[in-house]
């Protein structure tokens, strides 16, 4: 603690002056300070938006419980500061530091930056400069701690390449162990930055991008990535884990409100729906599932050290947890009487999930929220989701009449060559809900259409296609919030500008770093927030960077074309995700691929990783035993 002091007598002085002291003070139940003294190496785990938000990350939460648990080491927390307290660590010239012993992140030996949507770019460069470490990667010496990303983000890094020292893509938990004994090894032997960097190139999952250099044709499309270094791989494929990592239940549990107060256990971890436009289903593959006795228990030892009354029971696919019923019955036996509210958020639009809630007895008042995201057929199977009309309407109907008064249903504008008539069909969909849902109980019923906008994401099948025109996703909005208005009846809608933003940050290349750093210069920050107009800055940026961002977001890729994050491999193949976007273009489905093997390469990405151990052959349990045996003859 002795290390910290002298901050401690400044912050006493400023925190008066800011909105919520309580984002910046620290001290919350089940948070671990460590002695400086004792500890071999320090890492800074840091979440590009402010306290409110990324304390419930669960990624966060898994890194820090995992870490802290090693004799040898200590991780200690930091958010984006909020304006007020910007503005006062500026004219005081304090250091943006952690939460448990209020040491500047610039004295840390590692920063790791948790970067699950690009919309937080801004925020990391912001962050950086609050800590006064320089925001590019050459301008940091060996001085300076080493700064590695990881989340969803991380699987295009090239518009953040060069103000990340490495990037760990795929799953952290594993990968950041092997930095920090990686960084202890180097720390000892007194070699310069390159030479820690050369030795964290050769693990699995790490990526350089200090030791590569892009290469464009004439038109500015993307050609190559070459290799600067003898010891860099050509591809760094994700790092994927046997079974999922360890369940944390000491959750911070913080002073002030937050965004998720709860307890949050992953139950499952992939997806086998293949839905095109899904990032997520694609980077998360294969299925790991825990057991319903480990999920019992996590949720009984973290009730123990919290106190929540919430857990949520998280997956991409939560009716697809293989035994969710046994999970379901067993929760409802357990808790009973205990007042606990359970979601099981992300479930299927089918009569056994509205079963499912029904047994978990949670609240209510939230609603029941369902995901469609098309309404027309001719849509669904462009994007690969077999939702018949009959299922959708019969489901909403049993969701009201077992007590439900609001259903929620989320759905995408802009998916590809979607027309006026697929819009309408949302709207037409919207009211027949609500009138199965008045046929159940009456006027009570209400339904909330959340419409976004879809965005083309790397690694999917939908990689290759524009996103949509501007003035067309306005011209959707207009006709859908005149066909939504009424009683019982809400739109929401995501700003068209919001959605190109996303757009140009998630499909940019390297060349985009420049617009990134510029526009954060010129004050963009806070990207994901609705309250931070900065699409004037951005177009500046664009025009100061010599760049149109056009080019980035509404340009139709051709089949062959190489593009910036073809080096990093999520472990399903090119080629797989090639196919299924000309199955798009034929309206062609596919199943669940619990149910059939369609070959998209994962088992064999992982017995790749797991060469070195002979020992290990892994099956993916996605499928069952008989199926296993194709997966694994099947060539890569």
């Amino acid at each position: 603690m002795e290390k910290g002091n002298s901050l401690f007598y400044q912050l006493e002085k400023i925190l008066p002056l800011v909105e919520k002291p309580g984002r910046y003070v620290g001290g919350e139940y089940n948070s671990i300070v460590k002695n400086w003294e004792s500890i071999e190496t320090s890492i800074a785990l840091v979440f590009p938006d402010i306290y409110d938000i990324g304390l419930s990350n669960l990624g966060l939460q898994i890194l820090y419980e995992s870490i802290n648990q090693r004799a040898d080491c200590l991780a200690e927390r930091s958010y984006s500061p909020w304006q007020d307290m910007e503005k006062m660590l500026i004219e005081h010239n304090i250091p943006l530091y952690s939460l448990e012993s209020k040491i500047p992140l610039k004295e840390f030996d590692i920063i790791g930056i948790t970067l699950p949507y690009e919309t937080l770019y801004t925020n990391t460069l912001n962050i950086l400069s609050l800590s006064q470490i320089p925001v590019r990667t050459n301008d940091r010496g060996k001085e300076f701690p080493l700064i590695v990303a990881g989340g969803h983000a991380t699987y295009n890094p090239e518009p953040m390449a060069p103000f990340i020292d490495a990037f760990l893509i795929g799953e952290g938990e594993e990968i950041l162990m092997d930095v920090i004994n990686c960084f202890q090894a180097w720390k000892k032997s007194d070699q310069l930055k390159q030479d820690l960097l050369e030795k964290l190139s050769t693990i699995n999952g790490v990526y350089i991008p200090s030791f590569y250099e892009p290469q464009y044709n004439s038109d500015g499309t993307f050609q190559k990535l070459h290799s600067s270094h003898k010891k860099a791989p050509k591809k760094v494929t994700k790092r994927i884990m046997g079974k999922l990592p360890y369940a944390p239940t000491r959750f911070i549990v913080p002073s002030i409100g937050v965004v998720h107060n709860r307890i949050a256990v992953e139950i499952m971890r992939g997806c086998t729906r293949g839905c095109r436009f899904c990032h997520a289903g694609m980077i998360n593959r294969p299925i790991r599932e825990r057991t319903v006795k480990e999920i019992i228990n996590t949720i009984e030892k973290s009730l123990e050290s919290t106190g929540f009354e919430e857990v949520a029971l998280l997956s991409l696919s939560s009716s697809d947890y293989t035994n969710v019923l046994e999970l379901v019955e067993e929760i409802s036996e357990k808790f009973v009487g205990k007042n606990l509210t359970i979601s099981l958020p992300s479930l299927r639009i089918d009569s056994f999930s509205v079963e499912l809630m029904e047994k978990l007895k949670g609240s209510r008042q939230g609603g029941f929220t369902l995901a469609p995201e098309a309404a027309s057929e001719r849509m669904r199977n462009i994007i690969n989701k077999p939702i018949s009309e009959e299922m959708l309407l019969s489901t909403a109907y049993e969701i009201f009449k077992r007590g439900w008064h609001t259903l929620k249903l989320y759905f995408m504008i802009g998916h590809p060559s979607e027309t006026m008539e697929d819009v309408a069909e949302i709207a037409a969909l919207c009211k027949k809900v609500l009138g199965v849902g008045i046929k159940a109980i009456g006027k009570r019923a209400k339904v909330h259409a959340g419409v976004s906008t879809f965005v083309p994401k790397p690694h999917t099948p939908f990689q290759w296609v524009a996103c949509d025109q501007e003035e067309i996703i306005y011209q959707k909005q207009r006709f859908l919030r005149e066909e939504l208005k009424g009683p019982g009846l809400k739109f929401n809608w995501t700003d068209p500008k919001e959605t190109m933003k996303e757009a140009w940050l998630s499909r940019g290349d390297r060349k985009v770093a420049d617009v990134i750093e510029i526009a954060w210069k010129n004050g963009a920050k806070f990207d994901a927030w609705q309250d931070f107009k900065n699409y004037d800055i951005w177009m500046k940026a664009f025009s100061e960077a010599n760049l149109d961002p056009t080019f980035y977001i509404h340009r139709e890729r051709n089949l062959d074309e190489v593009f910036p994050w073809d080096h990093i491999h999520p472990g399903v193949r090119k080629s797989y995700i090639k196919t299924e976007y000309l199955n798009s273009l034929s309206l062609q489905l596919r199943g669940d691929c619990r149910d059939e093997c369609y070959a998209c390469g994962i088992t064999q990405a992982f017995n790749h990783l797991r060469k070195e151990d002979p020992g290990i052959i892994w099956k993916c349990p996605n499928l069952s035993p008989s199926r296993s045996k194709n997966e694994l003859s099947l060539s890569n």
